[in-house]
């Protein structure tokens, strides 16, 4: 990655998945890297790194976690990666749950950049991480569906919002990815059956016939967040392996 040598990152919801790949390849790359997340990191890797206890409903944890982040130099890259997955129609989907799922996923990224972005003194990017099914939706994901299509709206109003500061904004939206929560997905759905299977047959749905590893969506994440996207702002990218390249009709 170019041009990230005394970079200062920081990653909310870093512990896991996408947050984790992503805080292990800014800090290869020499950035200065800060995670917050409710969790603690799933490896030794926070040994590398500052690691911020936050829990992203809360505006005082988050805004804790900048001040602590933007302590010694500017903040120039945000991530969002907080997220969790419910499962239900509008009927059957639980108001205290829809709720909840808004809160960590679309209410966390808003305090995020709320904060970080008076921090961004020099310019900056930000990079939110949505998911296909903010455009394209499967059965009973009617909660988190709304939440990463406001993640959308939300990347677009602040691109256009702070072009002006030299702050980019943009999303990523990945398909099926190996990652904690989607192991817990396929637990859940996959009853008697090793999860496993189940997760194999996801990955059969995408043409490229696999899932993906984390660490191929880290990678278009620092892309963007770095000086070669400098023109790149208020778009969101797919990341699907072709999922929504294709009709499920088959010949």
């Amino acid at each position: 990655m170019q041009n990230s040598n005394n970079k200062n990152a920081l990653i909310f919801g870093g512990s896991s998945g996408i947050g984790l790949a992503t805080a292990q390849r800014l800090n290869k790359a020499g950035v200065h890297v800060t995670i917050a997340d409710i969790n603690e990191p799933l490896d030794d890797f926070h040994c590398c790194v500052r690691y911020i206890g936050c829990d992203v409903r809360k505006s005082t944890d988050v805004e804790r976690a900048v001040q602590i982040a933007t302590q010694d130099i500017p903040l120039d890259w945000l991530v969002y990666s907080a997220g969790i997955q419910r499962y239900g129609s509008v009927v059957n989907t639980p108001i205290a749950e829809y709720d909840l799922v808004h809160e960590i996923n679309t209410r966390g990224a808003f305090l995020a950049c709320r904060a970080a972005i008076p921090e961004m003194t020099g310019g900056g990017s930000i990079v939110l991480v949505s998911s296909v099914q903010a455009l394209a939706c499967q059965e009973g994901v009617a909660a988190y569906a709304a939440s990463k299509g406001a993640l959308e709206s939300l990347a677009r109003a602040m691109a256009v919002d702070h072009a002006d500061a030299n702050i980019r904004v943009n999303t990523v939206l990945p398909g099926t990815v190996d990652t904690p929560l989607v192991r817990s997905s396929a637990k859940l759905f996959a009853g008697a059956n090793p999860s496993d299977k189940l997760l194999e047959q996801w990955g059969n749905d995408h043409p490229v016939g696999r899932v993906a590893q984390p660490d191929e969506i880290a990678s278009l994440i620092a892309f963007l967040l770095s000086d070669q996207a400098s023109f790149l702002t208020g778009a969101s990218y797919r990341v699907d392996g072709g999922l929504l390249a294709q009709l499920p009709v088959r010949l």
